[in-house]
């Protein structure tokens, strides 16, 4: 007995020898304490987890070299090489936080996305298809954004005081030239390209990303659908014409091709013109597109590529009245044809590489017959481009991106034989670096910069922004960047070393979406310099020179709730702009013409189930357009009567496959008027006769029957309505 209680005592002695303890605390980079932490050697069931104070204890009997490991949700993951000698050892433990792409903070400032994957949604292409104002034009539902303003005469993008020249276009990263169809002054034009070719969108009202150049205040940037869902044609029968869609998709390859044509001469018989149409605009276009998708699940080297092409023509003629003339005034008439094709690719390589870019070729002719005189516009615009994107880490990525332009330009007078031109070669290389510091807080910069042979000028323009969460779904971002762009194609070709124009912006955004419902705020500043001045008039400009200057600074407002109103929908919008700014021939700092102080919209959508229906509604105005009136001293001197449209829409579904789509625009018929013409020479009474600029008519209405023909008989041309 005496003997076995020895041994007992031995053995106890020998295990309380044997073990040692382990302890310490485990905070995060601020010092604070982590609660919940797994904490154990690796290997082994030796461990515990931290208590509300961070404060971890637990005994092993484990020898030599051993392997802590320790595991937080939200934090990288540590481990840490314990040499256990027989002391007790005391383990302080700080975690870094782990970046969740999902979760973290995104940049927001200048920056509205629409796309599946992106957390700051506004607009998707349903939402531009079905926003009744829009009539199915993307640019018509961005004017319901913050930060743009309606110009009724004229359909184009329009940002916090810029011109519509100062926003450029882009298909898969690639440029788009003359994005807009051809037309005469004051007849409002459109975007060429259907919505339903996207799948989302990123709008910059400035602010943007150091890839995209050569814009004075935004880019859009559209992304073309991937893979169809199903194999499909859409047939189109509209108020202005019709066209077919077919889809068909086989494994990881599609293919899409379609045919449209439009005639208003039926629409304007039935409906009182305010113009004088000897022509009205008929149109056709074609486009076909290509995809095919690759992969490997071993490897996770993926990629994408695509080709897309589009052809249209156009034609038109109009009598334009002048001030201070009884006649018809001035006939015009003009021929369109635009090609447009891009082949893009995207590759996911090994090691966080990834590798995009492609090609895009623009092609814009019009033939112009202005009363007896023939004029012929030639616009060419190619564009190459090739990115590398590399991630370091979770927490840093780069971009490295070259670029390579070549615009030719040209317009003749064929039976004076008289022609000028000019031919352009770019290249543009720009980086761009992401840091994120935490899951709530972020900074990207980037540098490019570009060299133009035709203007012998190189420049570089940096950009800067930041964004941090906070404890709610809310987040402050800032940006800052400078951005250049070479005049109109119309003014260089008259003098070709004009060098580029520049801005500065300055944007500081909160942004929030919490429950269905977006919420943004933003202030900006835009400082310009080099703007175009000239003498004369804009149609034979003189003494071309950088000589302009100006600003635009001011707040704007977005609010969208899919929530408080059961199947209802809804946006708010308001902008204030304050611009000024000496360009064009005028002497002096004044208000644009394109750039109303007060712009807002509101938008509703409601599904009505009973009726199969989705009822849509916009409101748009802004607080009238500044114009020069001859007649009075000064410049810019007088302004409009403030703009006002109400439109109505209703998408109503007797099949599943069957969509008929009504929508009328200013439907109370309320006479906008978008500033004034006035004589080139005063009268007898020395004073200068004028007429407005207005709407083509009161209202515009359009029908639309959309038929979707697939073996799922419930699949239509709004798949997610």
């Amino acid at each position: 007995m005496k003997i076995g209680f020895t041994l007992l005592l031995l053995i106890l002695t020998s295990a309380a020898i044997a073990q040692i303890s382990i302890s310490g605390r485990v905070s995060d980079h601020k010092g604070q304490a982590v609660p919940g932490v797994n904490i154990y050697l690796k290997g082994t069931y030796d461990g515990t987890t931290s208590g509300a104070d961070g404060r971890f204890a637990f005994t092993t009997t484990e020898a030599e070299n051993q392997t802590l490991t320790v595991q937080a949700i939200g934090f990288k993951s540590q481990e840490l090489v314990l040499e256990l000698r027989g002391q007790p050892i005391t383990a302080n433990i700080v975690l870094a936080e782990s970046i969740n792409q999902l979760n973290a903070v995104t940049i927001s400032a200048g920056a509205m996305e629409a796309g599946d994957e992106k957390k700051s949604v506004v607009l998707k292409p349903l939402d531009i298809v079905t926003t009744s104002g829009a009539m199915g034009d993307i640019t018509g539902a961005l004017l319901t954004l913050p930060g743009t303003s309606t110009v009724g005469n004229d359909g184009r993008l329009f940002v916090r005081g810029g011109d519509a020249s100062e926003t450029s276009i882009f298909i898969d990263g690639l440029q788009v030239g003359n994005a807009f169809g051809s037309t005469t002054s004051n007849v409002p034009t459109r975007n060429r390209f259907s919505a339903n070719l996207f799948k989302g969108s990123f709008f910059s009202t400035g602010g943007y990303s150091a890839e995209y150049g050569q814009a004075l205040s935004s880019a859009l940037a559209l992304n073309t659908v991937d893979l169809p869902l199903r194999n499909q044609g859409d047939v189109s029968i509209m108020s202005l014409g019709g066209g077919y869609t077919q889809t068909l998709v086989k494994d990881n390859r599609a293919l899409t091709a379609s045919a449209n044509y439009y005639n208003l001469a039926p629409y304007q018989s039935l409906v009182k013109q305010n113009f004088d149409w000897e022509k009205a605009p008929s149109s056709w276009d074609s486009e076909i597109s290509l995809r095919r998708k690759w992969g490997n699940a071993v490897t996770g080297k993926a990629g994408f590529i695509k080709a897309y092409f589009h052809t249209e023509g156009s034609n038109m003629a109009i009598w334009q009245k002048i001030p201070g003339n009884d006649g018809r005034g001035d006939r015009v008439k003009l021929n369109n044809r635009y090609h447009y094709g891009n082949v893009s690719f995207r590759h996911s390589g090994s090691k966080g590489w990834l590798f995009y870019g492609g090609a895009a070729l623009s092609d814009n002719r019009d033939a112009i017959q202005l009363n007896a005189d023939d004029i012929r516009q030639v616009n060419r615009i190619f564009h190459s481009k090739a990115v590398t994107v590399k991630d370091f880490s979770a927490q840093f990525s780069l971009k490295n991106g070259l670029e390579y332009y070549a615009k030719t330009y040209s317009e003749a007078l064929p039976g004076q034989n008289l022609k000028r031109q000019f031919t352009d070669h770019q290249f543009n290389h720009f980086l761009e670096a992401t840091y994120y510091f935490s899951n709530r807080l972020i900074m990207v910069g980037g540098l490019r910069s570009g060299h133009s042979t035709l203007a012998k000028e190189t420049w570089f323009t940096p950009r800067f922004s930041v964004a941090y969460k906070l404890d709610n779904q809310g987040q402050f971002s800032f940006a800052a960047g400078k951005f250049k762009q070479l005049a109109e194609e119309k003014l260089r070709v008259r003098q070709t070393d004009l060098k580029n124009s520049a801005a500065t912006h300055y944007i500081l955004n909160y942004f929030t979406v919490n429950n269905n419902r977006t919420f943004r705020a933003e202030a900006f500043y835009k400082n310009y310099d080099n703007l175009v001045t000239y003498k004369g008039l804009a149609s034979d400009p003189e003494n071309l020179a950088l000589n302009g200057a100006g600003y635009a600074r001011g707040v704007d407002f977005f609010l969208r709730d899919k929530q408080t109103i059961k199947d209802t929908d809804f946006w708010i919008t308001y902008s204030f702009v304050d611009s000024k700014r000496r360009f064009a021939a005028y002497e002096t700092k004044v208000q644009p013409s394109f750039a109303p102080r007060h712009n807002g919209s509101v938008v509703v959508k409601h599904f009505v189930t009973a009726m199969k229906s989705l009822l849509g509604t916009s409101w748009s105005w802004n607080s009238g357009y500044a114009f020069n009136d001859p007649n009075l001293p000064g410049e810019m001197q007088r302004k409009t009567k403030p703009y006002s449209d109400l439109s109505l829409s209703i998408s109503y579904l007797p099949k599943p496959n069957v969509i008929l789509h009504v929508a009328c625009s200013n439907v109370l018929g309320r006479q906008n008027v978008f500033g004034y013409q006035y004589a080139t020479q005063p009268d007898e009474s020395g004073s200068y006769a004028s007429r407005p600029v207005g709407q083509g008519a009161k209202r515009f209405l359009f029908a639309g029957l959309f038929i979707t023909l697939s073996k799922d008989k419930k699949a239509n041309q709004l798949n997610n309505l």
